[in-house]
């Protein structure tokens, strides 16, 4: 895990609310706003966009992991215009603990990363739950071989 201070910057995508809870039942949001996304070239659609990575952003957290939060899948933008049914969303500097997934199938590193994060005591009693987000950059273009970085902010 590395410490960053990164600067803020804005993220256009496809939105839900959702919780940490509904995620694992069969009522998740989140791999259903992933389809969207790679079936209708929502990514294509974003103005300004700002390279070819795929951001996944966790904000307007209700209160804690437990709470439910704001979930945005798109990519990170020049500015905040967007199409029509996504929403724009700044993601504010600051300090972020940076972890690195394992490779392998996308899903399973994912919520692998998450785990390791859920379970770190020091890093759970610093998190400032004012926003998240995984980089999907050039290691997730093969959906059974990839790794992610995610950022935990942090106070």
């Amino acid at each position: 895990m590395n410490i960053i201070t990164g600067e803020a910057f804005i993220v256009v995508g496809l939105h839900a609310r959702t919780s940490n809870a509904q995620e694992m039942t069969d009522a998740a949001i989140i791999p259903q706003l992933w389809e969207q996304l790679m079936e209708r070239d929502a990514l294509e659609r974003i103005p300004n966009r700002l390279g070819s990575g795929i951001i996944a952003l966790y904000t307007g957290y209700e209160s804690d992991a437990n709470g439910a939060y704001t979930y945005v899948l798109g990519a990170m933008a020049a500015t905040a215009d967007c199409p029509q049914n996504m929403v724009a969303k700044k993601v504010p500097g600051g300090t972020y603990a940076v972890i690195t997934s394992d490779r392998g199938p996308v899903a399973e590193v994912v919520l692998g990363a998450w785990k390791r994060i859920w379970s770190d005591s020091e890093l759970s009693a610093r998190r400032s739950y004012a926003a998240d987000f995984e980089v999907y950059d050039h290691r997730a273009t093969n959906p059974q071989d990839a790794q992610i970085d995610i950022y935990v902010g942090i106070r």
